[in-house]
């Protein structure tokens, strides 16, 4: 005898999971990176479980919020950087940083992992991005990275 198989409603990618979300706007200074980044993995350590990935994510955050400030804005006090943090109650974590800068193709950016390219003293931020996050995307001609790190609360 066959038995039904019964489906979800939606698609496992279309779950509800509650979430919060936190919106900060930054001046873009290379001092005010190591205190919102603590506040922020703060805030990170409330919904997911400590694994050790959180390391990787406050890594992470520190280069976008880098690049954002040094590549995208050149350093300009008068231009901003956007943060929007999302984190659900099962342990996923979204961040977009956004900078007011020109832009860059990310797709010519070097890889810092051929011999060539080793000694370099810059150009691991993105590859440490991608190694470390399950998923970063570059958005608006590189001026929007969008990086996440699945839940790791062993819920499916």
């Amino acid at each position: 005898m066959a038995y039904p198989q019964v489906l979800p409603l939606r698609p496992p990618a279309f779950r509800f999971v509650p979430f919060v979300e936190l919106r900060q706007t930054l001046p873009s200074r290379i001092s005010i990176i190591s205190p919102f980044v603590d506040q922020l993995m703060n805030f990170i350590s409330r919904f997911r479980n400590s694994d050790g990935s959180e390391q990787d994510i406050e890594m992470t955050l520190r280069e976008a919020l880098a690049n954002a400030i040094v590549h995208g804005n050149q350093q300009d006090s008068c231009k901003c950087v956007y943060i929007e943090c999302r984190c659900t109650t099962d342990g996923e974590v979204s961040i977009m940083v956004r900078d007011e800068g020109r832009g860059f193709d990310p797709d010519l950016v070097v890889d810092p992992t051929t011999l060539q390219n080793r000694l370099l003293a810059k150009g691991r931020g993105i590859y440490l991005m991608k190694t470390l996050m399950d998923e970063v995307r570059f958005e608006q001609h590189g001026t929007v990275v969008f990086m996440r790190k699945a839940s790791n609360s062993g819920q499916k």
